[in-house]
């Protein structure tokens, strides 16, 4: 992965640092995996504005992402494509029956390489399989937490797991996070790092490119009036209170958690502060 700054000929590539795109072997996406993406502008089934500052920007179409991984067999990575929805690079993979699916793609995966998914596999990056055929200390990412669920663990850029024990029915991960958790052994889990690792280093330059990812200005709460957010009001540059959120809940480090929660017995260590 690489990064490029660009020249200052305009106020808004002064700062711009953008993706290399090194990796990416193809713009034409696969039109038999598209589907068009509504957008509602953050508005509900009534036409209410229920979340703020959303709408505008370019068309997208969805990518189906292939996250159960349930097609067993070897299949060839025919490209590597940038996808319009997500933070990492998306996989085109082609089976031995000519079925084609988008998988989200790992660093080092290259065209014509081959993947497999399910048991009695290799452990190589790409390779899709239950969490209790790795090896100790494998580095991981699109993670179930049910089987068969599909992943829904460690799919953005650059994001990755480690496992670190494995104990009968249950492993224990080391999360993007910090946290350490149990799941269960039979949950699928994908070899390798999210792609696109060096998203985070991007710089967009200008606040037009916010609108052009449909995100309008977003108004400090300071500002507003009391009628409008639990901050608003005041004389001048008043402090605005405590910090919360619109409906109330205090910010900065205030705990939402539940402490009654199903899932906090497969909890082992919280993240870090």
């Amino acid at each position: 992965m690489s990064v490029r700054k660009l020249k200052p000929i305009t106020p808004g590539q002064r700062f711009r640092v953008v993706n290399g795109f090194d990796a990416i072997t193809t713009d034409k996406p696969e039109k038999s995996l598209l589907v068009p993406k509504k957008r509602s502008g953050g508005r509900n089934n009534s036409g209410k504005m229920t979340m703020k500052f959303l709408g505008g920007g370019h068309k997208r179409k969805y990518r189906i992402i292939d996250f159960k991984r349930d097609k067993a067999g070897a299949a060839e990575v025919l490209s590597i494509q940038y996808d319009p929805n997500r933070t990492a690079f998306i996989a085109l993979l082609q089976y031995a029956d000519g079925e084609k699916r988008y998988v989200i793609a790992q660093g080092g995966l290259q065209v014509g390489q081959k993947v497999a998914s399910g048991t009695g596999i290799a452990p190589e990056v790409g390779n899709a399989m239950p969490l209790s055929e790795m090896p100790l200390g494998t580095t991981i990412s699109c993670i179930e937490l049910r089987p068969g669920q599909g992943a829904v663990m460690a799919r953005s850029a650059g994001s990755f797991a480690q496992l670190m024990a494995k104990d009968g029915k249950y492993v224990t991960v080391k999360m993007p996070s910090g946290e350490t958790r149990l799941i269960l052994a039979t949950c699928l889990a994908t070899i390798g790092v999210v792609s696109n690792s060096d998203h985070q280093l991007l710089v967009s330059g200008k606040a037009g490119r916010s609108r052009w990812l449909g995100r309008r200005p977003r108004t400090r709460p300071v500002v507003m009036n009391p009628v409008d957010h639990p901050m608003g009001g005041g004389e001048g540059k008043s402090s605005g209170g405590h910090p919360r959120s619109k409906n109330g809940i205090p910010a900065k480090g205030y705990k939402t958690r539940s402490k009654t929660k199903a899932s906090n017995k497969y909890i082992i260590e919280r993240r870090k502060k």
